[in-house]
């Protein structure tokens, strides 16, 4: 009788710098449940670290949630998602550190799939890097572009810097604070940033423009367009 391998062991290992397609880069992922977070850029296997630092990661990452939670609590028709595999095209398939999208039901460009996965672009991708050295400022931001991320916000841990770009025209712009110091998203009316608030670490000030941000005319306009779309 010939016996048949286990699946499992027949389909390969995922490397990094593996050059993948799409469906193979799945294939492979499915197969390997112990793997924390690898991502298909530019057709190229990316695997993460299992370990992540708490200063330059973990903090950081934890700072974001809580200011794009905040945002999402009083504005029903977006919805926030921490690290969700994108199924961006046939040659990305990243997972961000934190994504904002508009649900597809009141006119957001990503969707759903049946297997419930984010297909195509979500409006806002956050992602944290070490310094401008990291993938996230160069082919994800290249590969985030060329499929319609509206905006992409890349915070360097290392270098204290925040980045944020709009994509206008097809090009990724990079976002100016106001006299004020605050970033104001042009995709999510009301998501207002402190970035030397944020750098610092003093969440409550953070927290403080936001708010101001919430009850701003154009948050309240906003929820009332998402309403009258679903």
């Amino acid at each position: 009788m010939v016996k048949t391998p286990p699946q499992h062991l027949t389909i390969p290992r995922l490397e990094n710098g593996d050059k993948l397609t799409r469906y193979e880069f799945e294939r492979r992922y499915n197969a390997m449940p112990n793997l924390k977070k690898a991502e298909l850029i530019e057709g190229i296997v990316y695997i993460m670290p299992a370990a992540l630092r708490f200063k330059s990661h973990g903090q950081p990452h934890g700072w974001i949630l809580t200011w794009l939670g905040t945002y999402e609590a009083p504005t029903p028709g977006v919805a926030l998602g921490v690290e969700p595999t994108v199924r961006l095209d046939l040659d990305n398939e990243p997972q961000p550190d934190a994504v904002l999208l508009i649900n597809p039901e009141v006119g957001g460009q990503a969707k759903l799939s049946d297997d419930d996965y984010i297909e195509g672009a979500p409006e806002l991708v956050v992602e944290i890097a070490a310094s401008s050295a990291a993938i996230d400022l160069h082919a994800k931001k290249q590969a985030y572009r060329r499929n319609g991320v509206k905006e992409y916000i890349v915070w360097q841990v290392l270098d204290q810097k925040l980045a944020w770009f709009y994509l206008e025209q097809g090009e990724d712009l990079e976002l100016a604070t106001n006299s004020n110091g605050i970033l104001r998203s042009l995709v999510f009316p009301g998501l207002w940033l402190g970035v030397t608030e944020l750098l610092a670490g003093n969440m409550q000030s953070v927290l403080t423009i936001l708010q101001a941000g919430l009850q701003s005319p154009e948050h309240t306009a906003f929820v009332q367009k998402l309403a009258s779309e679903s």
